[in-house]
């Protein structure tokens, strides 16, 4: 019988979600004896301008949040999801999402999983915005925040951006990504 992974993928409103598909390809292709993998998504309203049918197919939406919800004891589905997930990664994650998680705001669904996350599991995020975002002195002090709550962090890289700059705060590369979930997961590195 084979074990399952799920991870949970949270995407928010930057030009890096464009990525998520490839992500997803990526770990669909991850092929590991006896291990299954299960992939969900989540999203914020912006970040699906930037899906294709291979991301929305998977994705649950703020709306489902209370939509089985009648009585307490019924589903909420931020918790289900927290409870289901072995891993959460939110890639991208944008300046104001980062600015709502270091400040403990839950205003949709990707931020309620993140505030109720189980830190004995994993919880990553991949930083992507603007050079002048990144370098903006706030934004090392809310990254400091999220590692102090428990969160890993896969550092932007240097490289042309979506607004035609060059600097830093692009999506760390795919592959490298990866990696660091096989690394958190503890899997074996055959992938």
């Amino acid at each position: 019988m084979k074990e399952r992974r799920n991870i949970l993928i949270g995407a928010t409103g930057s030009v890096a979600a464009i990525k998520v598909g490839e992500f997803v390809e990526r770990l669909k292709e991850i092929n590991i004896d006896n291990i299954e993998i299960e992939i969900k998504i989540v999203a914020t309203e912006s970040a699906k301008n930037f899906f294709n049918d291979s991301v929305t197919d998977l994705m649950l939406k703020c709306e489902d949040e209370f939509s089985n919800w009648r009585a307490i004891g019924d589903d909420i589905l931020h918790i289900s999801l927290r409870q289901w997930a072995d891993l959460y990664i939110i890639l991208p994650l944008t300046a104001n999402t980062l600015a709502k998680l270091s400040n403990g705001l839950c205003d949709n669904i990707l931020t309620n999983i993140a505030r109720a996350w189980d830190f004995n599991k994993p919880i990553i995020v991949c930083p992507a915005m603007n050079n002048f975002m990144w370098e903006h002195p706030i934004t090392l002090r809310q990254i400091d925040t999220l590692k102090s709550f428990g969160y890993k962090v896969i550092f932007p890289i240097e490289k042309k951006l979506a607004c035609g700059e060059y600097g830093m705060g692009g999506m760390q590369e795919i592959e490298k990504i990866i990696e660091q979930v096989i690394l958190e997961l503890n899997l074996p590195s055959k992938a």
